[in-house]
C-alpha cells in the first residue's frame, strides 16, 4: 500500500498538471524532450548518469518534468524527479513551482519547489531553486551553463552547480551549509542540431559538515573524471 507521502506527491502532480494546462488557455501546445547529459566515465564502474527534461505548453505557461540520476553496475543509486508549473514573468525568465521526489538514495524524500529559470546577461543559462521537504528541511540549488561556439557544430559548454542546506540531514549524509560544488567542461560536436556526442571533464567536491558524514562512511570527498556522452533533443 502507498504511504501518505506518495499519495500526496501523486495528488499534487495531478493538480499541478491540471492547473498548468488550464492556464495555457488558447496558447498553441508545443512539446520538447531534451537530454543535456547522458554519459558514462572512465572509472570502470559501469556508470550511467543523466540530466534530462521535458516540457509541454506555450510561450507563457509550461508544464515541466525534470529528472537526473545515476546508476552503477546496473543499480540505481540516485534518482530525482521534479514536476513543475512554469510561468513567464519577464523576457527570458520563468518562475517555476511544483514538487520534487527523490526516490534514491534511501530514505525517499519529497520536496516543495519554487525557483527561477532563464537566460542571465551574457547568455548564461541559469537555474536557482529553493526546496523544502516534509520535515521542514530547506535546500538551495544554483546552476549555470554557457556555450562557446568554435564553429556552428563544435561547441564548448562550461557549467557550475552549487548545493546548500539549512540543516544537517544525517540520514542522507548531508551537512548544513555549502554541501557540494560540481563543475564540468564538455566539448560536443553537433552531427545535427538535435544530436551531439561529447567528451569532457567533470569535477565534484564536498564541503563542511557533509565531509564529516562522507568520511565516516568511507566515501570520496573529491572526484574528477573524464566523461563521454550524448546530448539530444526533439
Amino acid at each position: 500500500m502507498m504511504d501518505s507521502q506518495k499519495i500526496i506527491f501523486i495528488s499534487l502532480a495531478l493538480l499541478l498538471s491540471q492547473s498548468a494546462f488550464a492556464a495555457m488557455g488558447d496558447e498553441p501546445l508545443v512539446f520538447q524532450l531534451k537530454a543535456d547529459e547522458l554519459e558514462t566515465d572512465d572509472s570502470g564502474n559501469n556508470l550511467l548518469e543523466w540530466n534530462a527534461q521535458a516540457w509541454a505548453g506555450g510561450d507563457l505557461n509550461k508544464l515541466w518534468l525534470k529528472t537526473e540520476g545515476e546508476r552503477h553496475d546496473g543499480e540505481t543509486e540516485a534518482l530525482e524527479v521534479q514536476v513543475l508549473y512554469s510561468k513567464a514573468i519577464a523576457a527570458y525568465w520563468d518562475l517555476q513551482a511544483g514538487i520534487r521526489h527523490d526516490a534514491k538514495p534511501s530514505p525517499e524524500q519529497n520536496w516543495a519547489v519554487v525557483g527561477l529559470q532563464g537566460l542571465a546577461p551574457y547568455f548564461f543559462e541559469t537555474e536557482a531553486a529553493l526546496f523544502i521537504n516534509s520535515d521542514g528541511d530547506a535546500a538551495v540549488r544554483f546552476s549555470t551553463e554557457y556555450e562557446m561556439l568554435f564553429t556552428q557544430r563544435l561547441i564548448l559548454s562550461p557549467e557550475l552547480e552549487l548545493n546548500l542546506y539549512a540543516q544537517d540531514i544525517p540520514e542522507l549524509g548531508i551537512g548544513s551549509g555549502l554541501s557540494n560544488i560540481s563543475a564540468g567542461l564538455r566539448l560536443r560536436y553537433e552531427i545535427r542540431r538535435e544530436f551531439a556526442p561529447y567528451i569532457g571533464v567533470h569535477w565534484k567536491e564536498y564541503y563542511g559538515d557533509t565531509v564529516d558524514f562522507l568520511s565516516t562512511d568511507g566515501e570520496e570527498i573529491s572526484e574528477t573524471s573524464l566523461v563521454f556522452g550524448l546530448r539530444f533533443w526533439f
